[in-house]
């Protein structure tokens, strides 16, 4: 297992490396000070399987970075990591297609409890967003959006994107080469109108779709 850890402060860095063994005793964990290096290491190492991304960093901000993750890893789950709570960033960010907004303030546990959850395929949202009234995902059904109609192939991967699976084990499981796959997970992300799997994830719960059936 791979994970990126991206934060300006070095010691936040190592404490986090701590930590994240508590994942898996083989965990490789990668560091950057800044998002230039970041997308660096991001794409040196294809096999990234998770990034922790800190909001305030000195060239850019997260959600900046976020979007850039985005259009050049679409796939890559980012957890965002924040000193202060601001429930309009949390949703910012979520709204982006993150994976999870933590605070710096929580207990270690409840972090690797968060990545996990990730690690798996789920999206973590905030508490203080779940107690809001105010809708958090990208709400298309405001713009009277509708996905393109996609095709069974398609739907078979989708199906399986919901079930949390890896572009490598959705091509095992359909027996598709793995840039076959990658072109599908592109048509998917342009048929819902989104930018990142996570995105993509979040509009086809909207429009119907469950982790075992696709709709019909």
């Amino acid at each position: 297992m791979q994970i990126l850890v991206v934060d300006d402060h070095a010691l936040v860095r190592e404490g986090l490396c701590q930590v994240l063994k508590g994942l898996d005793e083989d965990i490789e964990v990668l560091e950057a000070p800044h998002c230039a290096r970041a997308f660096e290491l991001a794409a040196l190492h294809p096999g990234l399987d998770l990034v922790l991304l800190d909001y305030h960093l000195p060239d850019m901000n997260g959600l900046e970075a976020l979007a850039i993750f985005g259009q050049r890893h679409p796939e890559l789950p980012i957890v965002m990591l924040s000193g202060s709570v601001n429930p309009r960033i949390m949703r910012q960010v979520m709204n982006q297609g993150a994976a999870g907004f933590v605070t710096k303030s929580g207990k270690s546990q409840e972090l690797l409890a968060i990545l996990r959850l990730v690690l798996d395929g789920e999206i973590y949202s905030p508490p203080d967003l779940l107690n809001e009234s105010r809708p958090m995902p990208l709400d298309d059904s405001k713009t009277g959006y509708s996905p393109l109609p996609f095709t069974p192939r398609q739907e078979a991967v989708l199906n399986l994107l919901l079930d949390g699976r890896s572009n490598k084990e959705i091509s095992e499981a359909l027996n598709l080469a793995d840039e076959t796959i990658k072109t599908h997970v592109t048509a998917i992300l342009r048929g819902f109108g989104v930018k990142t799997r996570v995105q993509a994830v979040l509009a086809a719960g909207r429009h119907g779709y469950t982790k075992s059936s696709p709709l019909a």
